[in-house]
């Protein structure tokens, strides 16, 4: 029987250089895209945080809104002038427009 002869694959250093470029190239690019997933991730979180924030305000406002309307009214006005012992007088009553 004849034996084979094994042959070795021998690289040059130059092939060596682009297969290491290569490989450090892919595994740089896919550290990138996990950070970058990561990152594009906790940004969208803060996002809604925010806008979540921005409705509990909103629904503040309006109810503190609803509040000035209520205590603002003609009747009410009209209870905390007889409450406090002074007339009521029509002629007095100015109403700016805004």
């Amino acid at each position: 029987m004849a034996r084979k002869k094994v042959r070795k694959i021998r690289f040059t250093k130059g092939e060596r250089l682009v297969y290491l470029s290569a490989i450090f190239a892919t595994v740089m690019t896919l550290v990138f895209q996990v950070f970058c997933s990561a990152n594009i991730g906790n940004l969208n979180m803060n996002i809604e945080d925010i806008r979540y924030q921005i409705n509990e305000q909103e629904k503040k406002n309006e109810s503190l809104t609803m509040k000035v309307s209520e205590l603002t009214s003609f009747d009410k006005v009209k209870d905390i002038v007889k409450d406090m012992g002074l007339a009521y007088n029509n002629d007095n009553i100015v109403i700016i427009n805004e």
